[in-house]
């Protein structure tokens, strides 16, 4: 299955028995907006909705890391999820956090493949094409999550290729989170960046209509970021959120050798021991 899907795409799968579509909109800590009554005012037909805050590892007391294979597999299963669904993932959120969920399934291993939905619900709103109301509690699916292994990366991984520069580290949070010059939400959290990494804003990644840029016009985006496309590449970026939609970019751009940080600044910032710069590079 392709990363990205259309809106007219997905209208025409509507209803299919394979398909479950999965709303996993997010909002940054302080945004006065509630996900889940936003998705049961309005969602597309047949979705459920992820609750992508919550689809963590409750024992640990960094924020919004992986959960284990037993949680995944609970909350698919909760979702309808099986073995043989396609599963689409989309948002109703500025922070674009479909990508996370897509990368998360794939992740996983959970079911046939994901995507996300291309310009996720504000497009297909906008496009006058169909939603539904109110709460959704699907029959349950028979979906096994395993992680994979090789995927993911730790601080100490992290920590490692500060000196080595083995692999180029990109950063999708905005400009001035990583220069230093805006302060982090989060109390006693440093500001800036991981030394040796470069920046791209995750938003510089969406057109007008939310859908994702491509080709050409994507592939410049991380060359002017100073991304070395030649070496692995790791995503991070606040809290594991937005350094999918980087993950999925170069993976657009047919780049596979990506990982992503899931514990990101909120780990990183935090620990008064690692190295951080300021500055634009």
């Amino acid at each position: 299955m392709d990363i990205l899907v259309s809106t007219e795409w997905l209208a025409g799968e509507l209803g299919k028995d394979d398909l479950r579509i999965v709303d996993a909109s997010l909002f940054l800590p302080g945004v006065p907006r509630d996900p889940r009554a936003e998705f049961e005012q309005a969602h597309i037909p047949g979705a459920a909705f992820l609750d992508l805050p919550t689809l963590a590892d409750l024992d640990d007391p960094r924020a919004g890391m992986l959960p284990t294979d037993a949680f995944m597999t609970e909350r698919c299963r909760a979702l309808g999820i099986s073995t043989d669904s396609r599963i689409i993932v989309y948002d109703n959120s500025p922070t674009h956090s479909a990508a996370r969920g897509w990368w998360m399934m794939r992740l996983y291993g959970v079911g046939k493949g994901a995507a996300i939905l291309d310009g996720g619900l504000p497009k297909w709103v906008a496009e006058g094409r169909p939603t539904e109301s109110g709460a959704v509690t699907p029959p349950p699916g028979n979906a096994v999550a395993r992680r994979a292994t090789g995927q993911v990366r730790t601080m100490d991984d992290l920590i490692a290729n500060v000196d080595s520069r083995a692999e180029a580290v990109i950063d999708a949070r905005g400009a001035a989170r990583f220069t230093g010059e805006e302060k982090e939400p989060r109390p006693g959290m440093a500001s800036g960046h991981i030394p040796g990494s470069r920046n791209l804003p995750s938003s510089a990644l969406f057109n007008a209509d939310n859908s994702m840029k491509t080709g050409e016009e994507l592939r410049q985006l991380f060359a002017q970021a100073g991304l070395d496309f030649d070496r692995p590449v790791i995503t991070t970026c606040g809290s594991g959120v937005t350094a999918a939609i980087l993950l999925a970019g170069l993976e657009l751009l047919g780049k596979k050798d990506v990982t992503l940080y899931d514990g990101s600044w909120s780990e990183w910032g935090l620990d008064p021991a690692t190295p951080k710069a300021t500055g634009a590079a």
